[in-house]
């Protein structure tokens, strides 16, 4: 027998709780000048609860070839890379709607 999801109550291959979680994020993208006029993108509204930031900066900064860390709630990436962090979160399975771009 498959194993019951404690929030859904779905077995755990039809468990839709990630996706519903995901959909109920408010993810704020914006572009920060560092030292010495540098420019990085910061991603905020990510629930540390539910998600694995760590994760999700991983695939980001590999998609974006670009440095970056996951700290305070927030991912870091070195440069301007808003444009490129949207398409990258939709295409994650984050709703586009959720998505403030700054």
């Amino acid at each position: 027998m498959a194993e019951i999801c404690e929030k859904c109550g779905l077995p755990r291959d039809l468990c839709i709780c990630s996706e519903i979680e995901k959909g109920q994020q408010r993810i704020k993208v914006r572009l920060e000048r560092r030292k010495w006029n540098r420019p990085v993108t910061v991603i905020e509204g990510l629930d540390t609860k539910t998600m694995n930031i760590g994760k999700i900066a991983a695939e980001l900064k590999s998609y974006c070839a670009c440095g970056g860390t996951a700290k305070n709630n927030q991912i870091l990436l070195q440069g301007d890379h808003r444009d490129r962090v949207r398409d990258k979160l939709v295409k994650l399975g984050f709703p586009e709607a959720n998505i403030e771009v700054r």
